[in-house]
């Protein structure tokens, strides 16, 4: 080899055998797998490089979920839920040209049907191949090119699927030649008859407030606050609405919106059309009007019909001026990055770990209690200065061993942004047999490459010739009925040197260094986030063609941020073994839970220690530290033994674990000397399934620092006592027989696709005991079984203990996404009724659904005098910017930036209680999380929940054993 090539060489060895994807069968060399109906390779562009035919590496994606087909009627709040959409399996790879200047190469796949099978090549020491008709094999140890060589696998060769088009939608050349013919363009909808409305249409009243019946609670003492929700008003009498049909049909959104744009005197400038619906401000016709237009591509004649419907109300209505403010924003020229808007012109620079900050905005328009208002909060956005060509050599330099594994960990899933054409794209897979060199076929019929493709449309070379190529599958389009017995995705493929990262990795957001150098940015204080609010808005009236666009559809946005009166929660006594306190102004008793007994302390008599030779001395100081300071607190520990481990590797740290586990052993502290995913995971799966017993996780570097081993060794004696099943503090709890159910999910990508549902209860009145299962959810498997299963498990455990089942089950549901909170209500909810029913007849608790929302835009200001502070716990807003039930509180305390808020959505509630008694009962439980002497953003039966899942998801994959589910081993 020579050139960038060379540097491949140390990597041929290590890549000669394929990676298989974590949770994923491998492909062996001649085993069956499925691809495209009949497919014979075609031809490719003699390039002379190594490829394996995409089918092998497509054929271990791991399924994905399906659509579901049943839609169950709400029981209580009608939300809706968005359809559930998923893609299928194994998929050969056929390229196709995307529209120049716009997209990257777009790649069609299309999935066989079950019986039909395609073979992959075998191989041999002897390149022997056989081809067929209208192919050309690629022959290994082909030389290698770039040093995008040393990631790929040179060991192996591809005959690639041609792609041939024929003016419309492109269909794969089989061996036997049965084309299917393009799918028939599907018919315009009938238009409606609807008549028109006789009176003035005011259907989008936006100064009229909801009529949603809302329901407030009156405890706590009232406080000024404010919220970054900006008050929309408009002097417009309503916006119609018109169906849009065209004669003969016509597919391409592009080719509807220029022949409805020849009309535009009539229709007029300011106007909203997604394809079939048009919105306008003022009436174009009485019910129904028939127009002509031209194609200027080929003078054809087209039909456009425009038929009345009726006026933009209620949710059509918010869609519209969220259209409409998208345009705004783009007016601005702030570039859209997923769904937010960055300020591409004005990055932070954060030189020292080649990061951009792009300041930008979130903004969305929504009906709340107060009328319609826009929500706006300033966001920044991570741009790696480096390629994502550089970030997968950082990879494999880091770990060649498992390279391939990493870099699918790493990359599937991030987001990369094309500077060519500023688009972002979420990765959805590598194609380790494709490179830059590898050909596909345009639309006019002819061969191009990818280096050629690019130079020709962006005038960009290509230097590596090597690398592999990354996939974005976009959002699955809706297709003929014709093909419902076959699913057609796209697929872009991305060239990582042309690629910008974005967002965090993993090991930068555990990087104390960058994380605090990022703060420094996007840590914006109350005050600066107000300052930020007003500049946007003199930016946005100052901009002639945002605010034409606003006046355009009589829309009058407030400067300034909506008042409100919010209240303060009274603070809570914390109970002790023997005292109680009241919280400070801070909601923090970290000194005192120091100093007083805990509730239930469990004697540490029989335990161990293990650790490597070199850091023997630090855990003989750690352990002789907890023996001072656990007294204290009540707790009694006695001299651990010590177990010196031979070295540092995962296999000596299980070995001396099997021989040391035995029934009478407590607990277990492990000394590592560096923090390492793997060897934490092989330890924990030891410790919580095959062997249970409660465990202790130390790196060496904490306990390194003589002036810090005390704050350490009390903050780690506190969670071993929660390990072992004591109890820490307490709150005052009025309510009797009611159990308290927090649940939250750990999405996983990189091992299966799986998602994990922690679900923990109470068991105790008091609520400081708990019990603990995790539902598995597979990718085309609903969660709605599993979770009635853990209810019922948790209810049989409250039984055990109480002798009694609860009266009241008050639910607080975490880790639903934004827009599935219908899917809760809908599904989960019946399901939590339907298994009281095993206990009797007669049993039937009244309960209570918490959705618990963390990621939202909403922030509450406090106001002192002219500006603005962060408020302190316990303040909580219910109406003016909630709906209905639904409330705001603020928990927790922060020292830097803006405290957010966490919003409480009661999508079912039978429990009889009132408001405030909700209100007050959701933040007690804000108190009760053992790993922090202070309050917390969510209850803590969610935060439980969610560390039992992510413990799961991404060290166990497996369900922890039953003898530790009545403790917080997951702590």
């Amino acid at each position: 080899m020579s050139g960038r090539g060379g540097r491949g060489a140390a990597l041929l060895k290590a890549l000669e055998q394929p990676v298989r994807r974590p949770g994923q069968q491998s492909v062996q060399s001649g085993d069956p797998v499925s691809g495209p109906p009949g497919l014979t390779s075609a031809p490719v562009s003699t390039v002379g490089v190594p490829q394996q035919h995409m089918a092998a590496d497509v054929d271990r994606c791991p399924p994905l979920a399906t659509p579901s087909s049943e839609q169950p009627q709400l029981i209580h709040r009608p939300l809706v839920s968005p359809a559930l959409v998923g893609r299928g399996g194994a998929r050969g790879v056929l390229p196709v040209e995307p529209r120049v200047g716009d997209e990257p190469p777009l790649l069609m796949s299309h999935r066989p049907s079950l019986p039909e099978r395609a073979q992959t090549e075998t191989s041999s020491s002897v390149p022997s191949v056989q081809q067929g008709p209208g192919s050309q094999t690629i022959i290994r140890g082909a030389p290698a090119v770039g040093r995008g060589s040393m990631l790929r696998d040179p060991t192996s060769h591809v005959r690639l699927p041609q792609l041939h088009s024929s003016g419309g939608a492109p269909v794969v050349q089989t061996a036997t030649p049965t084309v299917s013919p393009p799918p028939a363009p599907s018919p315009t909808p009938p238009l409606p008859t609807q008549s028109p409305p006789v009176k003035d249409m005011r259907g989008l009243s936006l100064d009229v407030e909801s009529n949603m019946a809302s329901q407030r609670g009156s405890s706590g003492q009232p406080i000024p606050v404010s919220a970054n929700y900006l008050p929309l008003k408009g002097n417009i009498d309503g916006v119609y609405k018109y169906a849009i049909g065209f004669n003969p049909p016509v597919e391409d959104i592009r080719s509807r919106s220029q022949l409805l744009n020849e009309h535009k005197e009539l229709i007029g400038l300011t106007r909203v059309f997604d394809g079939t619906t048009l919105y306008v401000p003022k009436r174009i016709c009485e019910q129904r009007l028939d127009l002509m237009s031209t194609r200027q591509t080929d003078g054809a004649s087209f039909k456009v019909t425009i038929s009345l419907v009726g006026t933009a109300q209620n949710k059509d209505a918010v869609q519209l001026m969220n259209v409409i403010f998208k345009r705004i924003l783009r007016s601005l020229k702030l570039q859209r990055i997923g769904r937010d808007y960055y300020d591409a012109n004005s990055p932070l620079e954060v030189p020292q770990h080649k990061m951009q900050l792009w300041p930008g905005y979130v903004t969305a328009i929504n009906r709340y209690e107060g009328g319609l208002m826009l929500v706006l909060d300033v966001s920044h956005r991570v741009m790696k200065t480096d390629t994502a060509l550089d970030f997968l050599y950082e990879l494999y330099h880091s770990n060649q061993d498992k390279f391939r594994e990493e870099a699918f960990k790493q990359l599937v899933g991030s987001v990369v942004l094309t500077r060519y054409n500023n688009r972002t794209y979420e990765i959805d897979d590598i194609a380790w047999d494709k490179n830059p060199r590898c050909a596909f076929q345009d639309h006019a019929g002819n061969q191009i490459t990818f280096v050629d493709y690019y130079k020709r449309a962006y005038d960009l070379d290509i230097t590596d010739l090597e690398q592999p190529l990354l996939i974005h599958r976009p959002k699955k389009k809706q297709r003929g009925k014709e093909e419902t017995s076959k699913e057609v995705d796209e697929m872009v493929c991305l060239v990582p040197e042309l690629c910008s990262m974005t967002g965090l990795t993993e090991a930068a957001r555990s990087d104390f260094k960058v994380m605090k150098d990022l703060a420094v940015h996007t840590r914006v204080p109350p005050e600066k986030r107000a300052e930020s609010f007003r500049k946007f808005i003199q930016r946005l009236n100052t901009t002639k063609e945002a605010s034409e666009l606003l006046q355009s559809w009589g829309l009058i946005l407030d400067s300034r941020m909506l008042d409100l009166q919010g209240r303060r929660l009274p603070p809570e006594k914390i109970l002790f073994k023997n005292s109680s306190i009241v919280a400070n102004m801070e909601a923090d008793w970290s000194r005192e839970c120091l100093k007083e007994h805990v509730i239930s302390a469990v004697s540490l008599l029989d335990w161990a220690v293990l650790f490597v030779r070199k850091d023997q001395g630090k855990a003989a100081d750690f352990v002789n530290m907890l023996s001072k300071v656990c007294p204290p607190i009540g707790m009694e520990v006695q001299e651990p033994k010590m177990v010196e481990v031979i070295n540092d590797r995962t296999e000596s740290y299980l070995r001396a674990l099997r021989e040391l586990i035995a029934p009478r052993l407590q607990m277990v502290m492990i000394v590592f000397p560096t923090s390492r995913d793997d060897r934490y995971s092989a330890v924990k799966k030891l410790c919580c399934i095959e062997s249970p017993i409660p465990s202790q996780v130390i790196i060496a570097r904490t306990i390194t620092q003589q002036q810090k081993l005390r704050s350490v060794a009390q903050k780690v004696a506190l969670q071993m006592n929660a390990k072992l099943g004591g109890e820490l503090w307490a709150v005052e709890i009025p309510l009797k027989s009611c159990m308290v159910v927090g649940i939250d999910v750990y999405h996983d990508k990189s091992y299966g696709n799986k998602s994990i549902a922690g679900f923990v209860a109470s068991t105790n009145p008091s609520f400081t005991r708990w019990y603990s299962r995790t539902a598995m959810q597979e990718q085309s498997q609903e969660l709605i079984h599993e979770l009635k299963l853990c209810m019922q498990a948790a209810l049989k455990k409250y039984n055990e203990v109480n002798q009694s089942l609860p009266e009241r089950i008050i639910v607080f549901r975490d880790g639903v996404g934004e827009g599935r909170e219908g899917y809760v209500s809908e599904f989960e909810v019946p399901q939590f009724n339907s298994c009281f029913s095993i206990f009797g007849e007669n049993y039937s608790p009244k309960l209570a659904v918490v959705v618990v929302q963390k990621r939202i835009t909403t922030r509450i200001f406090g106001r002192s005098g002219n500006g603005y502070e962060n408020p302190p716990p316990g303040v909580l807003v219910d109406h003016t910017i909630s709906k209905s039930y639904d409330f705001y509180l603020v928990s927790q305390h922060v020292r830097q930036g803006t405290v957010s808020p966490t919003y409480y959505r009661v999508i079912y509630d039978k429990s009889g209680l009132k408001p405030d008694h909700l209100q007050r009962l959701t933040y007690k439980l804000t108190h009760m999380y053992y790993n922090w002497p202070g309050t917390i953003r969510t209850p803590a039966p969610c935060n439980y929940a969610h560390k039992l899942a992510f413990l799961v998801g991404k060290s166990l994959h497996r369900d922890p054993a039953h003898e530790l589910s009545d403790r917080l081993f997951f702590l």
